[in-house]
């Protein structure tokens, strides 16, 4: 069985206080209860101070473009859906310049398990907004506050009938280890938005001001209920909640791929013959 020492990577350079830690210690902690060996699964990450996570674990890492991680994941899981495949993005990363891509990936419902390091500020290029800004926020690039509505990633994704859909907070350790679990065991793919505090560029979505207004979704909640899973994710202010907001159990990309669905594309024999075959009969058709 692994342990946390077997998790250790590089030291982190994130600023102290900075909500990434406890996301990160979370997540290794659920894998080693888990019992999931750092060789067993691939984290794809893109660019950002939540790109960098895979840095400080030990296992397969890709480290992409901006926006560009759930292309790469979704390649990774195609070529071995044997493999558990994690994703790991910022709200900019994700939400902005990756937000065509998070529509497609739930259209599909490939296997992937989404974590987003939500801290409604772009972290790493120095405090513009991020689409979860919340209006009116002051950034260094907003002086007059942020124009544009904010995005609710979590009314998105059930909007496009996500096969599941969670939201978390790095402040609440035990709840968000949960999550992870729950998101990682989920067949099909997985949406976990987490509410990160950013202690040097956002001064208004910080530990104080989530712990006042995160609380857990009712036991009695039912999130195969499609529309009552709605009303739960455009809950926001006062009261917000955290927990599994939709689920649901609809066929996986891979299940309906016909090439894969008995054995993984790695595992397929290659004839270098026969693609030269094919190679030269194409060539003469065209010339």
């Amino acid at each position: 069985m692994p342990t946390l020492d077997d998790y250790k990577g590089q030291e982190p350079a994130w600023c102290p206080g900075c909500g990434n830690f406890p996301i990160l210690r979370a997540f290794k902690e659920a894998f080693v209860e888990m019992d999931i060996e750092p060789h067993q699964f691939l984290i794809v990450s893109g660019i950002g101070q939540s790109g960098k996570f895979p840095h400080y674990l030990k296992c397969n890492t890709f480290n992409g473009l901006h926006g560009r991680t759930l292309p790469v994941a979704t390649g990774a899981r195609l070529a071995n859906h044997e493999m558990l495949v994690v994703a790991v993005a910022g709200d900019g990363d994700c939400y902005g310049e990756g937000g065509n891509h998070l529509m497609h990936a739930i259209r599909r419902n490939i296997g992937v398990k989404l974590f987003v390091h939500d801290n409604q500020i772009y972290g790493l290029t120095k405090g513009q907004a991020s689409p979860t800004s919340m209006e009116e926020m002051v950034t260094k690039n907003q002086p007059f506050g942020v124009l544009s509505e904010q995005l609710n990633p979590m009314a998105l994704a059930v909007a496009l009938d996500c096969s599941f859909v969670a939201r978390g907070y790095a402040g609440d350790h035990e709840h968000l280890k949960g999550l992870i679990k729950t998101a990682v065991n989920h067949k099909g793919f997985s949406l976990v938005d987490i509410f990160q505090p950013c202690v040097t560029f956002n001064r208004v979505n910080t530990y104080a001001w989530y712990s006042q207004r995160v609380y857990h979704i009712e036991d009695d909640y039912n999130p195969e209920d499609r529309v009552a899973a709605f009303q739960k994710a455009l809950e926001w202010g006062d009261r917000i909640p955290i927990g599994v907001i939709y689920r649901n159990n609809r066929p996986t990309f891979e299940e309906r791929v016909p090439v894969i669905n008995e054995l993984t594309l790695v595992k397929q024999p290659v004839s270098i013959e026969g693609l030269k075959s094919k190679l030269r009969k194409t060539i003469k058709e065209f010339f």
